[in-house]
């Protein structure tokens, strides 16, 4: 490694096997002002398979200057932190839309707010994630984020998607309303960033069976027949745009 100090979309799928040893890691870059959890997390993708950790930062001024210098495929931010306070993980995201709009960015919290969430995706959701920090007590729970965010995917933290759904209100909160606890817990699962396959092995269904969910979700959110990848992106905002009164 050489590193400096200092939610969904169904992404591409990576090769496996002899492929996947072709496949070239993914330049990472984090930034948080705690000392501990730079040295956490900085030791937890460190050490893994298919990320190449090539900075580390303790602020929003200093991750401009690692990005401007290793152009990284991703960047792992805490949301509050100097120069600019609470708010600075989303600054962090807007100044990538604009500046950098192929960087991925996870934004890896202890803040379970969802007008954070929605803030964060609803200028643009390919290639965002927001997790809570409690979730990666399992190091391929944090990759699996940076590899789906890489490839233009979507992930809303689980605790997140509960919270939003709680909150809902405001004029797309009737549409979610309607849908039945099973299309909820599929939705939940697609604002996870999971693909149809996933979401059948988690919940014991057919393949079939989840596509047959997905449609009539579509459906009951009035979203139009477009692409599956847009739809399944304008699904997860309807939990965010839910969560304003």
């Amino acid at each position: 490694m050489r590193r400096q100090s200092g939610v969904s979309t169904t992404p591409r799928r990576r090769p496996s096997g002899p492929a996947a040893a072709r496949t070239p890691p993914i330049d990472v870059v984090y930034v948080d002002d705690s000392y501990l959890m730079r040295e956490a997390v900085g030791q937890l993708l460190d050490g893994a398979r298919g990320i190449n950790l090539v900075a580390v930062c303790a602020s929003g001024a200093e991750l401009w200057k690692a990005i401007a210098e290793r152009a990284p495929t991703v960047v792992v931010s805490d949301l509050r932190m100097p120069p600019s306070g609470d708010r600075e993980g989303l600054r962090i995201a807007e100044r990538l839309r604009r500046e950098h709009p192929a960087i991925g960015l996870v934004i890896l919290t202890q803040i379970d707010d969802a007008s954070y969430g929605r803030h964060l995706l609803e200028h643009g959701a390919e290639g965002r994630a927001y997790l809570l920090k409690e979730r990666i007590k399992d190091r391929a729970e944090l990759v699996a984020a940076i590899e789906l965010v890489a490839a233009g995917g979507t992930a809303v933290d689980p605790m997140m998607v509960e919270r939003m759904m709680i909150q809902g209100s405001g004029p797309t909160a009737s549409g979610l309303l309607d849908l039945t606890d099973r299309e909820r817990q599929v939705l939940a699962l697609m604002a996870q960033g999971k693909s149809n396959g996933a979401i059948a092995d988690q919940l014991v269904l057919t393949r079939r069976g989840v596509e047959k969910h997905v449609g009539v979700i579509f459906s009951k959110l009035g979203l139009a027949d477009e692409g599956t990848v847009s739809r399944r992106v304008a699904a997860v905002l309807r939990y965010l745009e839910a969560t304003t009164a």
